[in-house]
């Protein structure tokens, strides 16, 4: 069942309190969690690399790099809570109102299937959300893979984020009042590489297959986030995969993630658009596995 999306305290309190309840009374099945959210475990070897997707996808775009890994290692695909074939009744306002929700979802995938250790690879917000997850239990994490990532998309004070408050609430208008259209203007952009039209369809096939109230929300926590504080918190072994050209994280946001995040390597790319394992899937493979 869909919630109204409180204010963003009320949502984090009950959230906190539903998290106090279910740790001092029962934990999620591991069923439950691998329905919940649509786990698929391939691949013949024995390093898991767990594959997190970005806002407005599921787990399909990895389809592009994620044969390159099976042979050798054990993967693991998964759809947030709204995405994908995911659980959709089990979506609440009050837990997915912060990244927080996500992060929390992701340790539980990993204590389901009882995982440590893992190589993990997140493209876009799923960076920031797998950096949560790294700080909260980073036994759970071997390395980190950021493809695109960014701690805050507004621009601030001596900090480029690429993107204008007052810019992203009309863009939010838009979505409200017409997402099938905004899909459809936003996806392409994203993507980039109009040279390849196929590639910005894919792209908004994917955005028009998420539930669109779910895809409002999960928006707003994505570009509103500012997770600048907590690079500095990261214990685990870190890349960060930049394109040249980012309409989504300019070159100056691989920069600061890479200045502020302890250990990080950054590898820049010849490649554009925000998608670079769907446009550019064999410089995004040479570029993990020369980390890993």
């Amino acid at each position: 069942m869909m919630h109204m999306v409180p204010g963003n305290n009320q949502a984090k309190f009950v959230f906190y309190l539903q998290e106090i309840f279910q740790s001092k009374t029962h934990r999620h099945p591991m069923s439950t969690i691998l329905k919940r959210n649509n786990v698929n475990v391939i691949g013949e070897g024995e390093q898991v690399m767990l594959f997190a997707h970005g806002f407005g996808c599921d787990q399909r775009s990895w389809q592009f790099i994620v044969d390159a890994f099976t042979p050798d290692h054990k993967v693991v695909l998964f759809d947030y809570v709204g995405s994908g074939e995911s659980d959709l009744s089990a979506y609440s306002s009050a837990k997915y109102g912060q990244l927080d929700g996500y992060a929390q979802d992701l340790l539980d995938v990993c204590e389901a299937l009882d995982l440590k250790q893992v190589i993990f690879v997140g493209h876009s917000v799923s960076a920031m959300i797998g950096l949560l997850a790294a700080i909260r239990k980073p036994e759970y994490f071997k390395k980190m893979v950021f493809i695109g990532p960014s701690p805050r998309y507004i621009n601030d004070e001596q900090y480029t984020g690429g993107f204008e408050r007052k810019d992203l609430e009309s863009l939010f208008e838009f979505m409200d009042s017409n997402y099938l259209g905004w899909s459809n203007a936003l996806a392409p952009a994203i993507m980039g590489n109009a040279d390849r039209p196929e590639l910005g369809e894919f792209l908004t096939n994917s955005f028009c297959a998420t539930d669109p109230e779910v895809a409002r929300e999960f928006a707003r926590v994505t570009f509103f986030s500012d997770n600048r504080a907590d690079l500095g918190k990261l214990q685990v072994e870190s890349l960060t995969i930049q394109c040249s050209e980012d309409v989504i994280a300019p070159l100056a946001v691989g920069d600061f993630v890479q200045a502020h995040v302890p250990g990080n390597q950054l590898v820049l790319l010849e490649a554009t658009g925000h998608c670079p394992h769907i446009s550019e899937p064999e410089k995004t493979i040479r570029a993990i596995r020369d980390f890993i």
